[in-house]
């Protein structure tokens, strides 16, 4: 059950770092609104997760899917730049993910 936890708290990570990209600097209420609760949801989840694995392991993988995942809708959603060198450390980033999770002993 931790992993779960953990998986849905790095996608509420994709969320609410693409969500600071709509918020104009906090400018603008609803958006504004719904990235701080995903940046709650997301460390609640954390947190949880955390304790039952390893938080090298919880804290790393939950970085890997948020930097991984928001370098991904950036290129895919916002239009920066998909060089091949950018795609080739996003894949590094998800074999650290699962590497992470193979050798976490849970």
């Amino acid at each position: 059950m931790a992993w779960v936890l953990l998986v849905v708290a790095g996608l509420l990570e994709v969320g609410w770092s693409i969500g600071m990209k709509y918020t104009d600097g906090f400018t603008r209420p609803l958006p504004s609104v719904l990235t701080g609760a995903g940046i709650v949801a997301s460390m609640v989840l954390l947190s949880q997760a955390a304790k039952t694995l390893p938080i090298g392991t919880a804290y790393g993988v939950w970085v890997g899917i948020g930097a991984a995942g928001a370098a991904v809708l950036g290129m895919a959603v916002l239009g920066e730049p998909a060089t091949a060198a950018r795609i080739f450390f996003v894949c590094l980033l998800l074999v650290a993910v699962v590497g992470l999770k193979a050798t976490s002993g849970h």
